[in-house]
């Protein structure tokens, strides 16, 4: 077992309205935002979680939320001088920041991107404004098409726009008309996404009426062969980007890397090659409870040692959300579980044509990537 890369994630849970589908751990802002004692409560967390960094360089930083960008420059400026002085960053690092057009104005990205930000996340979902309002969204399609511009005029050669697909009442043209307005403003990296209806959102009790299955299989396949055409490589389940513009932060999650986490309600996952045993730690939820409780050190609401078979399931889990898979080569080192354990299964898995297993890589098929739960459920079975 050896160290896998590791990033960090940095979570600000406040946005101006919490949107009906959402379940992330966010909360409707209030007046003033307590910036700096956020901030102060993150970097005392960091300066906690720290001793599992060990003098690891981490390769990238993503904040989000919640609604980032409703910060100022001046307070992610300090963040980010805050984590330079406690964790080494590699050089170039990627450290994206999440924005949502209805809250940015006009020149703030430049403010971001001198405080230390060289990636954007935009969240834009759809660029049509009756779809937009289905979703209560704050901002227009034309509001999102600006802060795509600003980004181009911030100087940001790398940014993302988060799309959704499968929308209330959406049409496949509808969605491909959102496809070709993303693609027009430029941006080097697509993450495209079903609406999916969770759990402890507004849509779980108020449940919208959506397109049917056959409906949204037609949006994907030709959303899929249009952002081909137009040179955006899927390289997972939603994610699309020009050549040499993958998300470096996401692909450590998909490949099994550590990460720390730090925010309310932040998880991380940590390596013990020493003791042989992976973790996750989550911190507490709620904003005010997490900024007393890390001011004395301790943000961690609880931590979990990963079993056998918590880490075959969950390497499978996200290895093959990945297009090409991952190499058969960092399933030991980053479990420290022998290959062998699961040699039966992967013997077996080209009669379930869902998974192949040749040029030292595990990687899903057409077919396995449309039925992905079918395929780790392989997994869980084994690992159980």
């Amino acid at each position: 077992m050896t160290p896998p890369p590791l990033s960090l994630y940095v979570h600000i849970p406040w946005c101006v309205r919490k949107c009906p589908y959402c379940d992330f751990n966010s909360h409707a802002a209030g007046e003033p935002l307590p910036e700096r004692p956020y901030v102060d409560a993150l970097l005392a967390d960091l300066e906690t979680d720290r001793r599992a960094a060990a003098g690891r360089e981490v390769i990238s930083v993503f904040i989000g939320g919640g609604t980032p960008s409703l910060f100022s420059s001046e307070a992610i400026a300090r963040l980010l001088d805050g984590i330079r002085a406690r964790v080494p960053l590699a050089a170039g690092a990627e450290i994206t920041l999440e924005a949502n057009p209805g809250t940015l104005e006009r020149g703030k990205y430049g403010e971001f991107r001198a405080a230390g930000v060289n990636r954007l996340s935009i969240g834009v979902q759809s660029f049509d404004d009756t779809l937009l309002g289905r979703l209560g969204r704050i901002h227009s399609g034309r509001e999102a098409a600006r802060a795509a511009e600003a980004a181009h005029d911030a100087g940001f050669d790398n940014f993302n726009l988060d799309l959704m697909f499968g929308l209330p009442g959406q049409v496949p043209s509808q969605a491909l008309r959102d496809l070709r307005s993303a693609m027009d403003l430029e941006p080097t990296h697509l993450s495209w996404y079903q609406l999916t209806v969770e759990p402890n959102t507004l849509f779980w009790h108020q449940r919208p009426s959506l397109p049917d299955d056959e409906t949204v299989w037609a949006m994907q396949r030709a959303g899929q062969s249009l952002l081909a055409r137009r040179g955006f490589g899927q390289y997972e389940v939603s994610a699309y980007a020009k050549d040499g513009r993958r998300c470096r932060h996401n692909l450590n999650y998909w490949e099994f890397g550590d990460y720390l986490g730090i925010g309310a309600g932040a998880h991380g996952k940590h390596t013990d090659p020493a003791r042989r045993r992976v973790s996750r730690r989550w911190k507490h939820r709620h904003p005010r409870d997490y900024q007393e409780r890390a001011a004395t050190g301790a943000a961690v609401a609880g931590e979990q040692r990963l079993e056998d078979s918590d880490l075959i399931l969950e390497f499978m889990m996200n290895g093959l959300r990945l297009t090409n898979g991952v190499a058969e080569a960092t399933f030991e080192p980053r479990t420290g579980i022998p290959l062998r354990r699961i040699e039966a299964l992967l013997a077996r898995a080209p009669t379930q044509e869902l998974l192949q297993h040749a040029g030292g890589r595990l990687q899903p098929t057409a077919l396995g990537r449309r039925f992905l739960n079918d395929l780790v459920a392989l997994f869980a079975a084994e690992s159980a």
